[in-house]
This record gives C-alpha cells, sequence and structure tokens, in this order.
C-alpha cells in the first residue's frame, strides 16, 4: 500500500510539472506476417536492465519504446479469496477488462500453453501490458470480429521526445511512409509485427490492430529465448523487452498485480481509458482536463502524415480543435452475448452408410456466443462434398440450419450415393469470421450375405457348345433380399477360388472375346442375378464356376462338358398286317 501510494504522490508530481499532460493520441492502422531478429528480446542488455534508454535509441524493444500510459492501479485493488479488501466480484471499474479483450487474452494464453507450456504465460501480463499501451484497446472500442476500431496509432518516432525510427513498412501497418509508429492495442512498431505478426481469430489475416492476432504475438513475444515466466526474472527481463524502462517494468508489474487479485468482464466499448502519458505531448487546450475521458490535443490526422489539425470535434486518434469540445458518442457495442464466438460438433458419431441407404447419424453442431453459452438463430450451412452422389433428405448438396434456443443445429438425414468412398460434410457458420466444422463420411458398397441359385438343374453342354439354360443366383442380407450388391464372376479350378481356370467354360466380352471372370455384376431390385451366356470350349470335364459378393457372400456351381452319348438305330419290326407271301411247294 506504501509502494502504490509513493507511486501516485510521484506520478501527481510529474503531471504537475508537465501542466497537466494530455493523452498521446492513440490513432489508426491495419495488418500483415511471422520470428524475432536475433538479440532483441531478453538480450540482458545492462541498460534496459538498468535504466530508462534515450530517446534515440529502441534496442529491439516490440514498441520501439513508444509512449505508454503510466496511470497506476487504485489503491483499493479488487476482492479475491485471501485478499484485504471486502469489494464485490464487480469490484473497480478500473478491474473490468472488456468482454473481447479479456476473451484475446485468456484465448492467447491458452494457445501459448499448448505450444510452448514451459514459458507459463499468466494472461494478466497481457491484460497489464494492454492497459499500459493502449489501455485496454481504448476501452474495448473493438468490433465483432475484435478489430480496434478506430485504428490504434501511436506518435510518429521522429526522435522529437520520442525514439526515432524511419519507416520500415511504407506505411504498410501505421499509415505512415517517413517514420515509424506503434501499431494496434499491444502497440507494435512495424518491423516487429513483421516477424512477430500471428493469425489468432482465423481470418487469414494477420493484423496488429486486432486483438486476438495482437494478443498472440504479444504472448510469443515475451515467451521468447525459453523464458519461463513464473519465474519473477525471466517476467521482468520480458517486459523490458518490450519497451526498455524500468519506470514502464514498474507500471506493468503494478497492473499485473492488480489483476491477479481479480478482475471482471465488462461489455465492450465501456472500459476507462487511462489519462497520463510516459512522455510530455502538446499541451492541452484550456478545460480539457486530465481524466479518464479527457479528449486528445489536437495533432496531425494519422493518415495523413505531416498534415494539419481537422477542424470540428475530436475523434479518438483522429486530431480535434483548439477548443473544449464534447467527447464523441460511442458505438454501442455489440454484447458478448450476442456475438458468435465458436462452432463446435454437437456430438455427431462416425457418419457410414450402406450404399442407397439412410445414415444413421446427422450431422449437427452447436454454435457459442463470445462467452461460451449457446447461441441461438445462427444459420449455419451445411454442404456435401465429393463423388459418391450422397445427398440430403430432398436431393440437395447445400442446406441451410438455423441454431435453436439450445445452440445447435442438425443438417437433414443423408442418404448414400451408389458409389463407394469417402466424402465430407462442411458446416460453415458466421459471415465477419466465418467458422468451419468438417466432417469425413463413408459410403460402403451394398452387401450380402449369402448367394444362393434360384434352381437346381444340371448345367451341361457339348464341347463348342453354348449352356443352354441360364445361371440366375439371388443375394440376400439377413434373410432380405440385397438389391444392387455387386457380384463377382470367376471359372476356378478349386472351391475355394484359390487357382483361376484358364480352360473349359467362359464368358464373351464385348468383342466376342473368351473371358473368365466378370467384375460389372450387380443384382436387380429383388437380389437376383441373371448370368450372360456361358460357352464351353472343346475341352470336356466338369469345371466350377464361383460367385462372391461383397459382404464375402458366395457360392460355387458346377459346369459340365461333355460330348453327347451315340445312339444306334433299330430294325423297324415287321408289319402285322402284311400277308406273308406265298410258300412254293
Amino acid at each position: 500500500m506504501a509502494a502504490h501510494m509513493r507511486r501516485r504522490l510521484r506520478k501527481g508530481a510529474t503531471t504537475t510539472a508537465v501542466a497537466a499532460a494530455a493523452v498521446a493520441a492513440l490513432a489508426a492502422s491495419q495488418a500483415p506476417a511471422a520470428t524475432l531478429a536475433d538479440g532483441s528480446a531478453g538480450s540482458g542488455d545492462p541498460k534496459a536492465a538498468g535504466e530508462d534508454t534515450a530517446s534515440g535509441e529502441t534496442d529491439g524493444a516490440a514498441t520501439g519504446n513508444s509512449p505508454y500510459y503510466t496511470d497506476l492501479p487504485p489503491l483499493v485493488t479488487p476482492d479475491k479469496p485471501g485478499s484485504s479488501s471486502n469489494l464485490p466480484a464487480a469490484g473497480s471499474a478500473e478491474a473490468g477488462i472488456p468482454a473481447s479483450v479479456l476473451a484475446a487474452y485468456k484465448q492467447a494464453e491458452r494457445t501459448v500453453a499448448t505450444t510452448d507450456p514451459s514459458c507459463r504465460l499468466p494472461w494478466q501480463l497481457l491484460a497489464a501490458i494492454g492497459k499500459v499501451e493502449s489501455g485496454q484497446a481504448r476501452g474495448g472500442r473493438v468490433d465483432a470480429n475484435g478489430t480496434a476500431s478506430p485504428r490504434i496509432l501511436g506518435p510518429a518516432l521522429n526522435g522529437q521526445g520520442f525514439a526515432l525510427i524511419k519507416d520500415t513498412d511504407g506505411g504498410a501497418y501505421d499509415g505512415d511512409a517517413v517514420h515509424d509508429r506503434a501499431v494496434g492495442p499491444m502497440q507494435f512498431i512495424p518491423s516487429t509485427w513483421a516477424s512477430w505478426g500471428q493469425d489468432a481469430n482465423g481470418d487469414g489475416r494477420k493484423d496488429p490492430n486486432n486483438i486476438y492476432d495482437a494478443a498472440l504475438a504479444a504472448g510469443r513475444y515475451l515467451c521468447a529465448n525459453d523464458r519461463d515466466l513464473a519465474l519473477a526474472a525471466d517476467l521482468d527481463q520480458a517486459v523490458l523487452s518490450y519497451n526498455r524502462s524500468t519506470e514502464y517494468l514498474r507500471t506493468v508489474r503494478s497492473w499485473y498485480s492488480y489483476y491477479q487479485r481479480g478482475t471482471h468482464e465488462i461489455p465492450d466499448g465501456t472500459g476507462s481509458l487511462p489519462s497520463i502519458p510516459s512522455t510530455p505531448s502538446p499541451s492541452p487546450s484550456p478545460g480539457t482536463g486530465s481524466g479518464p475521458s479527457a479528449t486528445p490535443s489536437p495533432k496531425p490526422s494519422p493518415d495523413k502524415p505531416g498534415g494539419k489539425p481537422s477542424p470540428g470535434p475530436s475523434k479518438p486518434g483522429g486530431g480535434g480543435s483548439t477548443s473544449p469540445t464534447p467527447k464523441p458518442p460511442t458505438p454501442k457495442p455489440t454484447p458478448p452475448s450476442a456475438t458468435f464466438g465458436s462452432l463446435e460438433n454437437a456430438g455427431t458419431g462416425p457418419l457410414r452408410a450402406t450404399a442407397g441407404q439412410e445414415f444413421d447419424e446427422r450431422v449437427s453442431v452447436l454454435a457459442r456466443n463470445a462467452v461460451g453459452a449457446p447461441l441461438a438463430k445462427v444459420p449455419v450451412t451445411f454442404t456435401v462434398t465429393g463423388g459418391t452422389g450422397t445427398l440430403f433428405a430432398g436431393g440437395k448438396k447445400t442446406v441451410t440450419v438455423r441454431t435453436g434456443a439450445d445452440g445447435t443445429a442438425t443438417a437433414p438425414k443423408l442418404r448414400a450415393g451408389e458409389r463407394a468412398g469417402e466424402f465430407t460434410v462442411t458446416a460453415v457458420a458466421g459471415t465477419v469470421r466465418p467458422r468451419t466444422l468438417t466432417y469425413a463420411a463413408t459410403v460402403t458398397a451394398r452387401q450380402a450375405d449369402a448367394i444362393a441359385r434360384t434352381d437346381e438343374k444340371a448345367l451341361v453342354a457339348a464341347p463348342g457348345e453354348k449352356f443352354a439354360d441360364a445361371v440366375t443366383v439371388k443375394a440376400t442380407y439377413k434373410d432380405a433380399a440385397a438389391a444392387g450388391v455387386a457380384v463377382t464372376a470367376t471359372m476356378v479350378k478349386d472351391r475355394l477360388g484359390v487357382i483361376d481356370n484358364d480352360k473349359g467354360p467362359y464368358f464373351k466380352d464385348a468383342d466376342g472375346k473368351p473371358v473368365r471372370t466378370l467384375t460389372t455384376l450387380t443384382t436387380d431390385a429383388d437380389g437376383q442375378l441373371r448370368l450372360p451366356e456361358i460357352f464351353a470350349d472343346d475341352n470336356e470335364g466338369t469345371y466350377l464356376l464361383r460367385l462372391t459378393t461383397e459382404g464375402g457372400a458366395s457360392v460355387v456351381i458346377e459346369l459340365i462338358v461333355k460330348a453327347p452319348e451315340e445312339t444306334t438305330p433299330e430294325e423297324p419290326a415287321p408289319d402285322a398286317t402284311e400277308t406273308p407271301a406265298a410258300t412254293k411247294p
């Protein structure tokens, strides 16, 4: 408590000395990219560890040692089991963190815990840095995608009271082609963002002005050089790599301790904005004050480096008038309960069905809002992709279903196509940042567990002749007719079908040439199959025809080739009516 008091006294003296310094104008930007130059983060530079840096040096700091807010936490900290205060969970307004900003910090902690668990990154450290760098993205002024609106830019790092950093990005990130500026909620300078930028919100862009991207980039940057942030020395070194100032370290440490004692979520756009910058900025106009809602003093428009101040009411980060003006209205934020957060599998089981049959399982998804609760009325589009011919009920490849009160949306039943193989069902929801889930599915060939001839008549043909009687079989599955089952017919030498036969009966292909295996046979709607004509060659004997189905059923049929038996014609018997010839005496 005494330490907090001393800091606040020192802060007050500084504020008086600079004649009520105004907020360092935080303006606007956009972004992209990924890795770090050697020696930039946590290099152990004695100057970084022992003293504030000169205005013309950056020492590889993430922010280029740009200005930051020096406001300290309230003397009474939020309540937490075991703490000395008795505040309710809501606590002081300073303890509140805007919903999207808080979600971004916690997401970054989870992501880094997966990819770099030895770092032990606490989200409260990101919150402390975010508070000092941008007042939690200007009190949570972010859109539904988490992007600061308007963009956040620090002043030009032109060496006049700040570090001198000439343009490194052609103005791509900061809109300034002369000097670099710190960009976004975590205030990365363009050269650092080019190495450490992340795409944490899955929109395909690495945007330093997006709180999700910036928070993850900050987390990875702080964890560089194998730091363990659970160790005080490593944490201090990480913070100093962000801005090489011992005063900066003390300020971040104060907020870190404050947030560790407890915090709570508040709606986006309702957070309080710090007021005391670390570096003197142009004196404010009379009557502007220096509280959390103070209006920044006029400065060139961030989108027009070197331009004149814009007339009229001031806008966050965009310059202002030379007389006191009312604070511009804050856009009504989208409440976290109405913000799309995630799309998850709602318990869909394995998707597998036989060709032509309905799938037992239906694809189901669950939509959640930004705070993890089920989100209703979200349109979800389900699409079937693949060559199996599978479609949703009604013959559609694409259907759209809205989530119900429980946040779930279930696609119509799937009917398997006739071609066996794999396909996918994709669920997509959201417009600003679409969420996608992909389900793998399989169509198996129709099966039969039994196949047999429909009659028992012997099949016989003479050498070189055609079998007069056709072979007809019926396939069943669980005693029911198995329609559309693939059947293979092969002339074999043994009943197990191990050895194919190259002599004896045969089929004919489309060109009339002999073939002894057919693989394009399929049972009809009644499960029956009538084989094509079978011909005998000149070799007599008993031959075997083996039929097998998808599913493993089989039947062996005997084919006999033999010459017809020869018969001797009989002499006709005498006609009884014929009168015998007269005999001579």
